[in-house]
């Protein structure tokens, strides 16, 4: 418990301050991770890359889960701009506080399936680095969730329905993801919901996919970026008019009580229910200050980005098995 909270801790501070990475020029990687080798999936087929069974589903009613995890790569020292697959800093914390504290929340609806992939360091994504390497990296990480997803596709599909889940960069691949392979495509019939949580997505950014306002819908995608109530982000304008969808009535309620949040899956491993209450704003998601034993904490955050999952994991939990049975009927 100590260790989880002093990983968020150090991930919050990265996210806080100004950081100066070092500077390396991109060198062009054609090697493609065959992903016929389990040993390049976190979990596999509901089995993780340790032996343990993840999720409890109903063969005659669950869909598939395909994961894919946030920036696990954000060492300063390292020059590097994408991670090797088989990094053993990522790849261990993708099995010990991922696939726990964000991926589980999915694997009672359908077998769940999450590569490991050559993630883009954290330094990509912002100037003066996204010009100098870093587009190059993006491109790189998701050929290998495209990779995994044809696999996954060609070896285990076999007409299942799919839920497509993942929070921030692993977001940010799917959005492409849903893009290339299921706006107006034949594999839109198979999609129960696509959870692009933690990255900024807009109604344009598909052609025929549209945003979820039912608990009960299928076929479409949902998508928050979570924020403490009051506060804004200094790229606040970023957000404007970016899809937010209320991840605790799943519908068009600007606002949600604190006695309706099902919840909210702490590092005590405690899962807390009605502890936080949430209000749409332009384009993002205010949360109050969750009701949690030792939340002082949490009251010197304001950017809740790497809680997005969990604040909402019960949420989420039963909101995907809602659906998939909505998928059947």
């Amino acid at each position: 418990m100590q260790k989880l909270s002093s990983y968020i801790f150090i991930v919050f501070f990265l996210n806080a301050c100004n950081v100066t990475y070092p500077i390396a020029s991109f060198t062009t990687n054609t090697n493609v991770i065959d992903y016929s080798d389990t040993n390049h999936w976190a979990v596999y087929d509901a089995i993780s890359s340790n032996g343990e069974t993840i999720g409890t589903i109903s063969e005659s009613t669950a869909a598939d889960v395909f994961y894919v995890y946030p920036t696990l790569f954000i060492d300063k020292k390292n020059t590097n701009w994408n991670a090797a697959i088989d990094d053993n800093n990522v790849n261990t914390d993708v099995i010990k506080w991922i696939l726990p504290y964000q991926a589980a929340a999915w694997a009672d609806a359908g077998r769940l399936f999450i590569p490991f992939y050559r993630q883009n360091h954290y330094r990509a994504f912002f100037e003066p680095y996204r010009n100098q390497g870093g587009v190059e990296a993006i491109a790189l990480a998701y050929s290998d969730v495209k990779a995994a997803f044809d696999h996954y596709m060609a070896h285990e599909n076999n007409g299942r329905p799919i839920i497509l889940a993942g929070h921030s960069q692993g977001a940010l691949h799917l959005k492409k993801l849903l893009q290339e392979y299921f706006d107006g495509k034949f594999l839109q019939n198979q999609l129960v919901a696509a959870y692009l949580i933690g990255t900024r997505v807009m109604e344009d950014d598909f052609k025929f996919l549209k945003p979820l306002i039912s608990p009960e819908q299928i076929g479409g995608y949902v998508s928050w970026n979570s924020y403490k109530k009051g506060k804004y982000p200094k790229y606040y304008s970023w957000y404007n008019n970016a899809v937010t969808t209320n991840p605790v009535n799943w519908d068009d309620s600007k606002k949600s009580l604190m006695l309706e949040h099902k919840g909210l899956f702490y590092y005590d491993n405690i899962i807390y229910d009605k502890c936080l209450e949430v209000e749409k704003i332009n384009g993002m998601l205010w949360v109050s200050l969750p009701k949690v034993p030792k939340r002082f904490w949490m009251s010197f955050v304001n950017d809740y980005h790497r809680f997005d999952v969990t604040l909402f994991w019960e949420d989420i939990r039963q909101n995907a098995l809602q659906r998939v049975k909505a998928f059947y009927q």
